[in-house]
């Protein structure tokens, strides 16, 4: 499960990042701020990548994907990236999850 979400989260740093770029030309909002936001944003993608296997680890990344879904309110297509992204999710789990007991079957 750890490799599919950490890929994810590590697809979403690059999407969080580009995101925060085009803000900064749709928007009125302070380049400071774009960029404090998604900084921690990122940092968080790349810092969840570790925690996967700590409790708590999967629902920070559902709350990733919440925030990530809800940054469309300052880049409209953030909505649709943000709802991919959090589909890329579910599946990293859900799928990552029967992989993990197949392997721990086998073992």
């Amino acid at each position: 499960m750890r490799t599919l979400c950490a890929s994810t989260l590590i697809g979403e740093f690059f999407v969080i990042g580009f995101a925060g770029l085009v803000a900064m030309q749709l928007t009125d909002i302070p380049r400071t701020t774009i960029w404090i936001v998604s900084g921690v944003a990122m940092l968080l993608s790349i810092l969840l990548c570790g925690m996967l296997s700590r409790p708590g680890g999967v629902q920070l990344g559902w709350a990733l994907q919440v925030a990530l879904i809800a940054s469309g309110v300052v880049v409209p297509t953030m909505y649709f990236l943000g709802a991919v992204f959090a589909a890329l999710w579910w599946a990293s789990v859900h799928f990552g999850r029967k992989v993990d007991a197949i392997k721990a079957a086998r073992a």
